[in-house]
């Protein structure tokens, strides 16, 4: 057998391996964590009524969501749902509905809002990079670089909070509220209604996650400048757009792009308190109420989702890495 077909497949074993533990650690800390809030989940259950109740009635009403166990076999029997793709029930968000359906009609609005505001971040940071690294030392460069870093200083959520004034309220273009209008429209209005209310939450995000794409790609376009195979096309007469596209750019995007993999999680959280400034209907909005209604079992799945999708896409940036760099190839 080769060796070094081994050496891959037994460091590919040692990567799975360590994500399955840091999941497993994920389940554990997403069950107890919730727990620990303040507040009686069974007050926001009943409502006003749960104080009308005598012992026997509120006994009863804590078996029927499991309240009564101690908190080792509520997660004992959370184990053994999860083991079979069962999330539970949500105790008054998802208005009977599964956690697991739940989550699945609300991924959809945060996956499209997230997806969205990083394809406008990562294509404007990295074009603004290279053309700034190209230009270094210039009134340009030098001005263009302040501007993204004062404006990677303000806090997503002020950005929105300054950004509703002035485009929902001042100068009404702009829906706020909600993903959708009410009553929804029709054919191909009904898509230009949801990119409408899409607008202010995507610039929002990508304005908060452009300048550290920008930042990187400069640097790293900086260091390939300066590299022997770039001073070596010029020596041979190749144009500058040539040598900075297919020379200089192709390679400084690797560690941008690895950079934004790994960095998945922070543009996920951000996406999850812009949707709560907002009102969008995404996984955001409703995590929101999750945690005023102690709704544990949707908390619970809520962080479970977050989890596995940062650590999927790092996973996959691990495997893929050496596929786009033959250096890490040559490295493992």
């Amino acid at each position: 057998m080769d060796p070094i077909a081994d050496l891959r497949r037994n460091g590919l074993l040692r990567r799975v391996m360590a994500y399955t533990i840091t999941f497993l650690m994920a389940i554990t800390l997403n069950f107890f964590l919730p727990q620990a809030m303040p507040g009686d989940p069974l007050a926001l259950i009943a409502g006003s009524a749960v104080y009308q109740m005598n012992e026997e009635q509120v006994a009863e009403l804590r078996a029927v969501y499991g309240l009564d166990q101690p908190l080792v076999e509520q997660y004992v029997r959370y184990l053994g749902r999860l083991a079979h793709g069962d999330l539970g029930q949500s105790y008054r968000f998802s208005g009977g509905q599964s956690v697991a359906q739940t989550l699945a009609d609300r991924f959809l609005w945060t996956f499209g809002l997230v997806a969205a505001s990083l394809s406008i971040a990562a294509v404007g940071g990295m074009l603004l990079g290279a053309w700034a690294a190209w230009r270094h030392g210039s009134l340009r460069d030098v001005g263009l670089l302040t501007g993204l870093f004062a404006l990677r200083s303000v806090p997503p959520f002020w950005l929105a909070m300054l950004l509703i004034p002035i485009f929902a309220i001042r100068w009404p273009i702009l829906p706020v509220g909600d993903s959708y209008s009410f009553p929804r429209p029709e054919g191909w209005a009904r898509v230009t209604d949801v990119l409408h209310h899409a607008i202010l939450p995507v610039t929002v995000l990508a304005l908060a996650y452009l300048p550290a794409i920008f930042a990187l790609m400069r640097s790293s376009m900086l260091g390939e400048i300066g590299q022997d195979y770039a001073r070596a096309a010029r020596a041979r007469g190749a144009p500058e757009s040539r040598i900075m596209v297919h020379h200089t750019m192709r390679n400084a995007l690797l560690p941008v792009v690895t950079a934004i993999a790994l960095d998945f999680g922070q543009l996920l959280g951000g996406a999850l308190l812009i949707e709560t400034v907002f009102n969008y209907r995404g996984l955001g909005s409703m995590m929101f109420e999750a945690v005023k209604s102690r709704d544990y079992p949707l908390l619970q799945g809520g962080f479970l989702l977050f989890t596995a999708g940062v650590l999927v896409i790092n996973l996959l940036t691990d495997f893929l890495y050496p596929r786009l760099d033959p250096r890490a190839r040559k490295g493992s």
